[in-house]
């Protein structure tokens, strides 16, 4: 073999390894996105991996290749250094946006997630232009993959939303939606990218998510915006609740209906809040149910019946969302998603704290008590044993108490409180409301 060609090879070698690094670093990212889609911060060593997986790609493509024979005193190609750090910042702020926006978040930030299906794409010019103007074939290789996995990302995200199938508006969710757009629906919808709005002379219909398809996006719509939930969401989040409960009463784990949910079990006499976002459940762990069996039994019902299963034992709740789960490699973008439909399941545990019996938690939620071991409990009679309340058509396990634990979680739970970020949603939906 000359010279030549063996330079070729190692250069080709070492282009292929950087794509690889690459792949790997996005994968850790998206990954990494499933924390703040689930109001926790990332776990450090989670976030330490993806960081090295960049640094390591980083390095691949502006060191030299010294290790397969090219020139020790090569000097570090500073332009490569600069333009993959720059591209790998810029394109993973963007792919988190979505993630991010689902706390309060800056106007920047609300305008990459509303366009995060394409958002990537933008960076497809200025990836054409730094390819051209290196020799450099790591960061050519690096560039090329990074686009390569945008195209595919909207290809999929626009393959997926084929098909969807149109709801008709309730007159409550049309006079909400009208009263958050101050009766001007076509500029509302353009302001805030409501491409699932639907607006004909005569009607406006609401071009409903499935099972298959991006979810609408709650965080936005509901929780910013203040309108009701999609007619289409309520539909999947009535047969999420019954599939869940279904599922832990045929594992004979004790469980309970729990916050918003609750909440409209019993203010709305059985009926979902106008405005919910997801699905609350809580469920009691003991010697014969543990985390371990509690995890397997969700996790290979949710493979089996197509339900996404995200287990987060250290921060002691589990996710279930209506979209299937898909294979591996495509499994953690639907953390990419801007949207999701699920129900957040609360991990309870006896314990005693200051000498009384409490079922405690990690996380905290309401007024709920400081226990001397540090998390958060309710008093145990409080909650049980369980009884049923009616809830979406049939009857759900509820604490036994549920106005003392209605109150302590809200308060005057009967008085509804606006919870919205935006001021503006939430005076207009109180208006409304009154």
């Amino acid at each position: 073999m000359t010279g030549i060609e063996a330079s070729t090879t190692t250069q080709g070698f070492a282009a292929l390894l950087a794509a690889v690094f690459y792949v790997a670093t996005y994968l850790s990212f998206v990954n990494l996105l499933r924390y703040p889609r689930n109001w926790h911060p990332p776990r450090l060593l989670a976030s330490l991996v993806t960081v090295s997986l960049a640094a390591i790609t980083v390095a691949l493509v502006s060191l030299p290749f010294a290790s397969f024979g090219q020139d020790l005193g090569q000097d570090l190609d500073l332009i490569s250094l600069a333009i993959s750090i720059s591209f790998i910042v810029v394109l993973f702020s963007t792919m988190a946006a979505p993630a991010i926006a689902f706390k309060p978040a800056s106007r920047a930030v609300e305008f990459l997630a509303k366009h995060g299906d394409h958002a990537g794409l933008w960076l497809l010019g200025p990836a054409l232009l730094a390819g051209f103007a290196t020799s450099n074939i790591k960061l050519q290789a690096v560039l090329a993959t990074a686009m390569a996995i945008e195209l595919t990302w909207f290809l999929r995200r626009r393959w997926a939303g084929r098909g969807l199938q149109l709801y008709p508006l309730s007159d409550h969710d049309l006079a909400v939606l009208n009263t958050q757009a101050n009766g001007d629906l076509p500029a509302f919808q353009q302001r805030h990218g409501m491409h699932e709005l639907v607006l004909s002379k005569d009607n406006v219909s609401w071009q409903g998510c499935g099972k298959n398809t991006s979810p609408c996006p709650f965080n936005l719509y509901v929780n910013r915006l203040g309108l009701n939930t999609a007619p289409c969401c309520r539909e999947h989040l009535h047969e999420l609740a019954h599939y869940i409960t279904a599922a832990l009463s045929e594992m004979s784990v004790v469980h309970w209906l729990e916050g918003g949910s609750l909440l409209g079990a019993i203010r709305e006499n059985g009926a979902l809040l106008d405005w919910e976002d997801d699905i609350d459940i809580s469920v009691l762990l003991d010697d014969d149910m543990t985390w371990e069996t509690l995890a397997a039994g969700l996790a290979e019902r949710g493979a089996r019946d197509g339900y996404y299963v995200d287990l987060f034992e250290k921060e002691g709740f589990v996710s279930i969302s209506y979209d299937s789960p898909k294979r591996w490699p495509f499994r953690w973008e639907r953390n990419r998603l801007r949207g999701e439909i699920r129900a957040d399941i609360a991990i309870y545990r006896n314990a005693v704290s200051y000498g009384k019996k409490v079922l405690e938690r990690r996380s905290y939620k309401g007024a709920m008590l400081d226990t001397e071991s540090g998390g958060f409990g309710v008093p145990r009679e409080m909650v049980l044993p369980t009884t049923t309340v009616p809830f979406l058509g049939s009857t759900f396990a509820c604490p036994n108490q549920t106005t003392a634990y209605l109150h302590m979680l809200y308060g005057d739970f009967g008085e509804v409180e606006y919870t919205y970020v935006d001021k503006s949603a939430a005076d207009a939906r109180a208006e409304f409301d009154s």
